[in-house]
């Protein structure tokens, strides 16, 4: 009778030897992962121009989740949240940089289907405004992504040094 009484998981455990804990998340990588995967869509729109940025972007942002493994199943965590801390901080000026009117504030030549220039009906050089390869909207939702895995990272930082 004492058996029917105690809960389900507590049975499995005695039944195969598994801990009575159910399984709980690292919440750093989870949010890496939701990270990467708007990250992902946002890079994938980036001009044939911006592929440099796109791949940084991409090889920071697999970095960072690498680091997030790796401190989910180390120890000493210390050096490798720093590390992670600081993979967070490049990625941030990437896609500071992606999205900075500023930074493309440049005049390009217009370029029709197969690459040629595009002259007006005086036989002048059409410029057109070049704009940042993200979009206000989509930097504001990334930014958010960064900042909560700051915080976490900064949350995990002071409990390994306290």
């Amino acid at each position: 009778m004492e058996e029917a009484q105690k809960p389900e998981t507590a049975q499995a455990a005695e039944n195969d030897n598994i801990p009575a804990m159910p399984y709980k998340p690292f919440y750093l990588k989870t949010k890496i992962e939701d990270m990467m995967k708007y990250g992902k869509k946002a890079v994938a729109s980036f001009p044939r121009r911006e592929r440099q940025t796109a791949d940084e972007i991409r090889a920071t942002m697999l970095k960072m989740y690498e680091l997030a493994i790796m401190i989910e199943r180390k120890y000493y965590k210390k050096t490798t949240l720093q590390e992670l801390d600081t993979h967070l901080e490049i990625l941030r000026h990437l896609v500071r940089l992606a999205g900075d009117k500023d930074y493309y504030d440049d005049r390009v030549s217009k370029r029709d289907g197969s690459g040629r220039v595009v002259k007006d009906k005086d036989g002048k050089t059409v410029y057109v405004q070049m704009q940042p390869p993200l979009p206000a909207k989509k930097y504001q939702v990334w930014s958010g992504y960064l900042d909560e895995i700051g915080k976490m990272i900064g949350g995990y930082m002071k409990s390994v040094k306290g």
